[in-house]
């Protein structure tokens, strides 16, 4: 099982447990995210456009991690898929290429990186399991997530074909038995059959 999500709520928390400039740092670094984020931003700065391009690298490494483990005949699961299909983090899509990025480097930068998720949407998977769920019962069930974002994820991520990879889409509302058996019995069927 391999995560190939940038990790930035990781690492947020783990500059939150800092000693003594971990919580004011955090509280900037979440200010600055959110701003990066707003469609009111004119673009992020320099820094903040190097940091999301590192997060970025990040993801790539991991993902090159990955498939040495698929060409050792290893049967991959990941979580958090990366596509360029749509930009945006909360899509698993590019980051600069969702926000205003201005000056010759961020333009630079997020030129490189629609390349990284362009090699990496390029290695389809053999099966994306898909959980449709609407936003507020997302928010239900994760009230510590901006309800704002969930509507963003939930009307875009259905429309997403990763490469025209072999989708499963499964029901939220299903019994969390028969979502596991069927999404169980899918991926049984593609081991089976490579």
């Amino acid at each position: 099982m391999l995560y190939l999500g940038q990790s930035s709520g990781d690492i947020g928390h783990w500059i939150k447990g800092l000693p003594l400039i971990g919580r004011p740092f955090g509280r900037y670094l979440l200010h600055k995210a959110e701003r990066t984020h707003s469609k009111e931003s004119s673009g992020p700065d320099t820094l903040t456009a190097l940091v999301i391009y590192g997060l970025s690298l990040w993801r790539a490494y991991k993902f090159s991690k990955m498939l040495v483990l698929n060409r050792k005949g290893v049967v991959v699961i990941t979580d958090r898929y990366p596509q360029a299909e749509v930009a945006g983090f909360y899509f698993d899509g590019t980051g600069l290429g969702a926000v205003n990025a201005q000056g010759w480097l961020a333009r630079r930068l997020t030129r490189w990186e629609q390349y990284l998720y362009n090699w990496m949407a390029s290695h389809v998977p053999a099966l994306v399991i898909r959980l449709n769920i609407d936003a507020e019962t997302a928010h239900a069930r994760k009230p510590d997530h901006k309800l704002a974002m969930l509507r963003a994820k939930t009307s875009v991520i259905p429309t997403l074909h990763f490469n025209h990879a072999h989708i499963l889409d499964l029901d939220s509302h299903t019994p969390y038995a028969q979502v596991l058996e069927e999404a169980l019995h899918h991926a049984n069927a593609i081991i089976a059959a490579k």
